[in-house]
């Protein structure tokens, strides 16, 4: 599933290629083919994303609420628009661009009130300005769930995904079976600041890279990561390699049907 990055960069595309333009919009699949019928001819006002969650605003019809799930997949890009397939579930037409969304969990035509109520149930967004990481911590130090859960938990932290998870962690040196309620508040801090200046760069560049300037492949005289997820990890789908830092084995477990990665030697309880 895409993490908050992703979406966060979606939003910030959507900005530039159809913000202020007249869409088409249409529903090869089918599934949003009424909607998509409301929405055409209107001006897209502006696009956000919040956690996983993406939102293209439009005045006169509310917003189109977009959830990847994990399968969702989207395609951008200029003229000339290629032929829509069957598979697409909405596709965003102007004079000089079009955006293919196909596969979501959700895509739905939603009203102000709403899109409210998602906010409501989300936690806060490092990558949104304004967003309070106190909310954040006022229910992680009361837990007795385990840090590695608390970040994986939207209504807790919105966008932090696998990998954030398991590279913040690692970044700090904290395990992540320790319990919410004996983190302290100054590593709670550092993590939302270096969570929000990692997810920036992941918009940036649209990669997840966590390995500081020390511990890059140049740096260490080591080969690059080879990964479908592409970017430097510490931790991340390395089970079993070595630890760029201490040497030592990387390990792998179960966590909240999700695959936890970690370093013993340098994540101590």
């Amino acid at each position: 599933m895409p993490e908050g990055h992703t979406i966060h960069r979606l939003a910030a595309d959507h900005r530039t290629l159809f913000q202020g333009e007249h869409v088409r919009a249409t529903s090869p699949q089918g599934k949003f083919s009424d909607s998509a019928a409301l929405i055409t001819g209107q001006e897209l006002d502006t696009a956000e994303a919040h956690g996983k969650h993406l939102f293209l605003g439009f005045a006169e019809t509310g917003w189109i609420h977009i959830h990847l799930g994990l399968f969702g997949k989207y395609a951008l890009g200029g003229t000339p628009v290629p032929p829509p397939t069957e598979t697409v579930r909405l596709r965003l037409v102007t004079p000089s661009a079009y955006a293919d969304l196909r596969g979501p969990t959700t895509c739905a035509l939603i009203t102000d009130g709403e899109k409210q109520a998602i906010h409501d149930r989300l936690g806060p967004d490092p990558l949104r300005d304004g967003d309070d990481p106190d909310k954040a911590w006022r229910r992680i130090s009361r837990s007795r769930t385990t840090v590695a859960a608390l970040l994986m938990d939207q209504k807790i932290i919105a966008g932090v995904g696998n990998v954030y998870r398991a590279e913040v962690l690692f970044r700090h040196g904290i395990d992540p079976y320790r319990l919410g309620r004996d983190l302290i508040r100054s590593e709670w801090d550092a993590m939302w600041a270096d969570l929000a200046e990692l997810m920036r760069e992941g918009v940036r560049h649209n990669r997840i890279d966590t390995v500081r300037s020390e511990h890059t492949p140049e740096a260490m005289g080591r080969p690059p990561r080879v990964d479908d997820h592409g970017g430097e990890v510490y931790v991340y789908r390395r089970a079993h390699q070595p630890c760029h830092i201490c040497g030592g084995e990387i390990r792998t477990a179960d966590l909240a049907a999700r695959n936890l990665f970690w370093c013993p030697g340098c994540q101590r309880r």
